[in-house]
């Protein structure tokens, strides 16, 4: 009985081996074919997680594409262009990691050599750095008729490098090179078989002069607000966007004697790298209702944004250029807010990270748009001076003691006094509650408080936007985090309840009213 037993028992583990790896077989054939029908996946053969377009995304563009042989193909097009970035890519991660994992995949055998080379050196040296390209500008020189090599001039490479030891950030720098390459293409990759420096040849063109001295005057005249919705604060254009309420709003803004609004466009919220056309139609048609109502409009671009490493550069700079190049002409934009109190990150991202971030902003901006001026929204006017040079208007923001403005503005002023400076954010919040008995304004402190600092702005002609329209019945936890007695006091600062009606604070706020 035993012996029938084990046989029946051997006869089965037989049958469930024997069908096990038949179905491991049909499903290894199954996967091999529908990898031969889709193409090799090149982005796990590069050993990424996400998409390319989502980790580097820099400017690109083909300048001249005439050869005199074959003529270049759209497809072929594509593929040496997205090989030769992922090989820069891919030369990047290798320098930041020292590990020369993917190399291999995008140049060939005697190209890997300098590039293990350096590697090896680094590795010796502790160093190891993080590098990024901004721009290309390629021209083809020739392409084989058998579609095997392809040679072309990459000119005017920006490049920027920060250098390590250890954690150490220890020199970083920013140049423009240009490149003679030659790719061939082999088991379905395109590699670099070349890429050597070659002289840049000079730039002739003739560049574009900015024209922002109009909006340079308006700047010098705001009197403005910053500027949410009260059902949706930090959330303008989600899913309650209603451009009926925006109009209300705008009406009463307009009716009170101010001439500009601060809106602010989150990073992620209008979809990163790739921004979401739906998103920039609300952001037109808000650009629309404020011409319709008189007002000028700045932009804070980069909301609740806190990652400068130089790997995500060019995401940014892409958001930043389809945000940009779509409004532009728009007759209500008066300006571009590059980032909401930045200095906020310095102690966690680094002072040199983040200035670095801003300043290369800065130089795409005006790049893109040539009429609009930029500044950076500092936290307090100690931080106002910060690239200061590099800014066409500095604004900085202060909640502090009135007592104290006057000095901590004549400062700014005196280091920098050639430029217009606007208080871009100030407020106080009438909520004197639980969390704040003994050190809260009430409805009337908030009205003491305008008089005086209106008072402060009048006599000494200091354009400002004060925080905000509304009190809101809901923050969201990402703007105060979540203990109420550091959020309760955000839900007051407005000059009108959540209900809309008028607080004692609006009619010293109202300009017609001081008029």
């Amino acid at each position: 009985m035993g012996i029938k037993l084990n046989k029946a028992l051997y006869r089965t583990v037989l049958i469930v081996t024997f069908l096990g790896i038949n179905a491991l077989v049909i499903y290894g054939l199954g996967a091999a074919w529908a990898f031969m029908n889709t193409g090799a996946d090149k982005t796990s053969m590069l050993h990424l997680e996400v998409p390319m377009e989502d980790v580097y995304k820099p400017s690109f563009e083909w300048t001249n594409l005439e050869n005199p042989g074959r003529p270049m193909e759209v497809q072929a097009l594509g593929e040496i262009t997205n090989d030769y970035m992922n090989a820069w890519h891919v030369r990047n991660i290798a320098y930041k990691k020292n590990d020369p994992y993917g190399i291999e995949d995008f140049y060939t055998d005697s190209a890997r050599v300098r590039l293990y080379d350096n590697i090896d050196l680094n590795k010796k040296n502790k160093n190891w750095f993080k590098r990024t390209t901004l721009s290309h500008n390629s021209s083809l020189d020739f392409y084989t008729a058998d579609g095997t090599m392809v040679v072309f001039k990459d000119y005017n490479v920006e490049q920027y490098q920060e250098t390590y030891e250890g954690e150490k950030l220890v020199f970083k720098e920013k140049d423009t090179t240009s490149y003679q390459v030659m790719m061939l293409l082999e088991d379905g990759f395109w590699r670099i078989r070349h890429l050597k420096e070659i002289p840049t040849p000079r730039d002739t063109s003739k560049v574009e002069e900015r024209n922002i001295e109009d909006k340079i005057k308006k700047i010098e005249a705001i009197k403005g607000i910053n500027y949410y919705p009260k059902d949706s604060p930090w959330d303008t254009f989600g899913k309650r966007f209603n451009d009926s309420i925006i109009n209300q709003d705008f009406k009463i803004i307009q009716n009170m004697g101010l001439n500009t609004i601060r809106v602010f466009i989150q990073y992620e919220d209008f979809g990163k790298n790739s921004v979401n056309y739906k998103k920039l139609e609300l952001l037109k048609i808000l650009l629309d209702t404020a011409e319709a109502n008189k007002l000028d409009v700045l932009i804070t671009l980069f909301d609740f944004y806190g990652d400068y490493d130089v790997s995500n550069w060019t995401l940014t700079h892409r958001h930043a250029e389809t945000i940009v190049n779509a409004v532009k002409d728009h007759p209500a934009l008066l300006g571009w807010d590059i980032k909401n109190e930045p200095d906020l990150d310095f102690d966690s991202r680094g002072r040199l990270r983040v200035l670095s971030w801003l300043e290369q902003m800065i130089e795409n901006i005006k790049k893109w748009d040539k009429n609009h001026p930029v500044t950076i929204g500092w936290s307090s006017p100690e931080a106002g001076i910060e690239l200061a040079d590099k800014v066409d208007f500095v604004s900085y923001h202060y909640y502090r003691e009135i007592q104290n403005y006057k000095k901590a503005y004549d400062s700014l002023n005196a280091v920098v006094p050639n430029k217009p400076k606007v208080l871009q954010e100030y407020g106080m919040s009438s909520y004197k509650g639980l969390w704040n008995l003994y050190t809260g304004a009430d409805e009337q402190g908030q009205l003491d408080y305008y008089v005086a600092m209106q008072k402060i702005l009048k006599d000494n002609n200091i354009p400002y936007m004060f925080w905000t329209l509304y009190d809101f019945k809901k923050v969201p936890s990402a703007v105060a985090g979540s203990l109420p007695w550091k959020t309760k006091k955000q839900h007051f600062f407005g000059c009108l309840d959540t209900l809309g009606n008028k607080k004692p604070v609006y009619f010293e706020l109202a300009e017609k009213n001081r008029e």
